[in-house]
């Protein structure tokens, strides 16, 4: 199998790390180009800083980290540090990492990698607010038909938001730049939290993540036990979802979810509803579909293929 060159678009935050390290441990099916950060659950000097500590800790100090944009496209930088905690990693000791930021913009990079390689073959891999994507296919409109597709972990139907009572949070800090690439007519997969509050890390499952016995095992026990403090009061849950690492589930091994097709829109407009994800499951309004949104998980796979892939690297 041809691993699937993919960029990830990201706002460590400790499920993004998790969802990094188990991209990397599966080069077999993924080929990751590079790392593009943005704000979103803290603020753009710590996504760069917590992307180089996730590849440091994968040993792929190698990989281009570049950073993109600081804020939402319209309105002020909403963070995430009651979740995430100070540094968006809080809860392990991780040291500061030694690899460099690349220089020059998240955009151009992306720009660039996408119309340097084959048409139809790159995935944008998006784990945070849609800025960067969204700012690169205004900047240059011809990328979107040259790419493979988009996956974004993103939007809710029948579960509550975690920003608001109606909107998930990567929606909610930039709705406007959701707006875009929904319309942008690239093939689109949405990963919400209707499929990630179904892969919680229990304590059994984070013992087992800590039984991996090695420095990554420990380090993602650490930063999902440090979430975890901090859903079950309020989702009436045993556990925190692990959101960002459903999407590289998907890619590795799509057999563990399903889905369905679907017109997607998200609210621009009203305040009170701003960045909620409005799904036409019944085709009732009459607009065709343009995104295949994941509603089902095989938990117990999809944790079986986290730890194996860990434990590899």
């Amino acid at each position: 199998m041809t691993a699937q060159p993919i960029i990830i678009d990201t706002d460590p935050g400790q499920d993004d790390a998790v969802a990094i390290l188990l991209a990397l441990a599966c080069p077999d099916a993924l080929e990751v180009l590079g790392l593009t950060c943005v704000a979103g659950n803290v603020p753009l000097d710590l996504t760069t800083r917590n992307a180089r500590i996730a590849c440091e800790l994968a040993g792929r100090a190698d990989l281009p980290v570049f950073a993109g944009c600081e804020r939402p496209l319209r309105g002020e930088l909403l963070t995430a540090e009651h979740v995430h905690g100070e540094t968006g990693l809080d809860g392990p000791y991780l040291p500061e990492p030694e690899m460099p930021l690349q220089p020059g913009h998240a955009v151009e990079f992306i720009i660039e990698t996408v119309r340097s390689r084959p048409e139809e073959t790159v995935t944008l891999v998006a784990l945070g607010p849609l800025t960067n994507i969204a700012t690169a296919f205004e900047t240059a409109p011809e990328i979107a038909a040259k790419l493979r597709g988009i996956v974004v972990m993103g939007g809710t139907q029948h579960v509550a938001g975690n920003a608001t009572p109606s909107a998930e949070f990567n929606m909610h800090v930039d709705p406007h730049a959701a707006d875009i690439v929904m319309r942008a007519g690239v093939p689109l997969t949405l990963v919400p939290l209707d499929v990630t509050h179904r892969a919680l890390v229990t304590p059994p499952r984070n013992a087992a993540l800590r039984a991996i016995g090695t420095p990554v095992g420990r380090a993602v026990a650490d930063l999902t036990g440090f979430i975890e403090r901090y859903d079950p009061d309020r989702f009436g849950e045993a556990g925190a979802p692990l959101h960002d690492p459903c999407v590289i589930g998907w890619l590795v091994r799509p057999d563990l979810f399903r889905s369905s097709r679907v017109n997607l829109t998200v609210e621009t407009d009203d305040d009170e509803t701003l960045g909620m994800t409005v799904m036409d499951w019944p085709g009732a309004q009459g607009r065709a579909p343009n995104a295949t949104v994941l509603n089902e998980i095989e938990a117990e796979g999809f944790f079986d293929l986290l730890i194996e892939r860990l434990a590899r690297l």
